[in-house]
């Protein structure tokens, strides 16, 4: 999807069909997660039912403006709820489309709007809100997004405001274990939240145009902010007479007339809990949970007719819960470490899924003892360093012969032959067949690099004064001039950017995002076939650094 400070109807719904699509991939990995309210482990997967239901009634709507788009899919979402999560992702739809109503498209600061009307539907509709649940993540994206919103101005940029809204949402899922001790206790973060994350990751990545990578990758779980500590799981006992059973999980949806919803809620909070009451005074999606789900079914038919039942014991699935944890392993089978300078580099390669960053590059190359103690901290005893300078990798596979640990080095010389090895890694492959994979993506990029000469030299038939700009292309300079931007542009040329597919240009601490966006439109409006990013790396020493595939 092309950049823009607005989206329509269209496009809106393209984005979060691609989000379904992304959360599918780590639906059964949530799953895992869910331990609250109850222990029934498949949030995950009610949540992608939900959108997917969502995402088809999108697509039934003639009208591309976003509010009919949006409202189509906030039904569609509402009748497709399945579970507590996506009941509540359901009031989230319905306040996304709320915000967006009357919209033919929307901008920034109509999404920051949305957002945060989103956040206040979802909270009204539950009986008892928890914090460290999907509705705290969901209050502290809206948050991100107007303060987002508001230093971009009138207007605004859409692009901004959902990467400030996904970096929020990453931040307060990683908090929940904090706000929940039965998330602490059982060492993960809230379910619905990851669930709703990987949702709007999804529609940044959609938007920032990389539809077709995600297609090669799998979704990160975020990592809690709480050191995990074991677990010890008992073996499952049936339910005591002088026990408190989970009961039943109780869904439907009921359809009528003056329904009345939050009337309906005052007269069911007393018959169960995690009460939902949704909808409007037509139809109506209950969720609850409670002993004697037969009753709050007759009560249910007085008032209209009753659609989509669905009845589960959460006792079995307690009991099913608890036979998943003696053999849950949150360790990954192949870990990774990586080296790189620069905070913005460093979250680069986390939100790629690397395990540990070891901070260097030039003029701070890491020893062996710093990538041993990386390696020997990760807990899986299968690890791949990627050392992304030249200078590094002999350091790098000397660490094989220190550990026990079964050690791969990809050889990777720059930062960008180290992401490209990064997306390449397969979820599905072992050990042996990812460093091949990764190894062999080594050579599907070019490496640019933008730096100032230390001293006055000739070299390559430059002859070069100190602190002028060079470019180097794959380790060799090519360019030599006053000013970085113009050693970009000579650099650039010479890489081939006529056969190209994707630049992105990481800036450093050094250089202005001004600069850097300037660099970037001055090779979209030359090279117009060709999908062009900027992403702050923070790096030293180094103005640019780019990839070219």
């Amino acid at each position: 999807m092309k950049q823009s400070n607005s989206i329509n109807g269209t496009e809106f719904r393209d984005m979060f069909a691609a989000a379904t699509t992304w959360l599918e991939k780590s639906a059964s990995d949530i799953d895992a997660l869910n331990v609250f309210p109850v222990p029934d482990g498949d949030t995950g997967t009610n949540m992608l039912l939900t959108m997917r239901s969502t995402v088809e009634e999108g697509f039934k709507v003639t009208d591309t403006s976003v509010s009919a788009i949006a409202q189509a899919m906030a039904n569609g979402a509402l009748m497709g709820a399945r579970g507590n999560s996506g009941v509540i992702l359901s009031q989230i739809w319905s306040g996304l489309a709320q915000g967006l109503c009357d919209k033919e498209t929307f901008n920034g600061k109509d999404l920051a709007n949305a957002l945060e009307q989103a956040s206040e539907t979802a909270y009204k509709g539950l009986s008892n809100p928890v914090e460290g649940t999907i509705l705290t993540v969901m209050k502290d994206v809206s948050k991100a997004s107007q303060k987002q919103a508001a230093k971009n101005g009138a207007g605004g940029d859409v692009l901004s405001v959902m990467e400030a809204a996904v970096n929020a949402a990453s931040e307060s899922v990683a908090n929940t274990p904090t706000l929940l001790p039965v998330l602490k206790d059982a060492g993960v973060v809230d379910a619905g939240g990851q669930g709703l994350f990987t949702l709007l990751d999804g529609a940044l990545r959609f938007m920032r145009g990389e539809a077709e990578l995600m297609r090669f990758r799998k979704p990160q779980l975020v990592e809690s902010n709480v050191p995990m500590t074991p677990i010890t799981v008992t073996a499952p006992e049936k339910v005591g007479a002088d026990e408190i059973p989970f009961g039943y999980c109780t869904e439907f949806l009921l359809k009528g007339k003056e329904l009345e919803p939050e009337k309906l809620k005052r007269r069911l909070v007393k018959r169960g809990q995690s009460l939902i009451v949704v909808g409007d005074d037509t139809t109506v999606r209950v969720h609850v949970h409670t002993i004697d789900p037969g009753a709050i079914i007759h009560f249910a038919t007085t008032l209209g007719t009753v659609h989509s039942v669905s009845i589960r014991n959460m006792d079995e699935q307690h009991q099913d819960f608890l036979e998943m944890q003696k053999s849950r392993t949150p360790v990954a089978d192949i870990e990774i470490v990586a080296v790189a300078a620069g905070d913005g580099l460093s979250d680069v390669f986390t939100s790629l899924g690397v395990a540990a960053v070891i901070p260097g590059g030039q003029t701070m190359n890491p020893s062996t003892k710093d990538l041993l103690q990386a390696v020997n901290s990760l807990r899986s005893d299968k690890v791949i360093i990627l050392p992304n300078n030249k200078n590094i990798v002999l350091t790098a596979e000397k660490v094989q012969s220190l550990t026990e640990k079964h050690v791969h080095v990809v050889p990777s010389r720059t930062i960008p032959e180290g992401i490209a090895a990064l997306l390449s890694f397969d979820y599905e492959a072992d050990f042996d067949a990812n460093t091949r994979i990764m190894t062999e993506a080594l050579s599907s990029v070019k490496t640019v690099e933008i730096t100032r000469a230390v001293r006055a030299t000739q070299f390559n038939g430059f002859a070069i004064k100190k602190k002028q700009a060079i470019g180097l292309l794959d380790g060799t300079i090519v360019a030599v001039a006053d000013e970085p931007l113009d050693v970009l542009r000579t650099t650039l040329t010479k890489a081939g950017l006529k056969k190209a597919e994707v630049v992105t240009l990481y800036y450093g601490e050094d250089t202005d995002e001004k600069e850097a966006q300037q660099a970037k439109d001055e090779i979209a409006s030359k090279y117009h076939n060709l999908q062009v990013e900027v992403v702050r790396g923070g790096q030293p020493h180094y103005n640019f650094i780019g990839s070219v595939e």
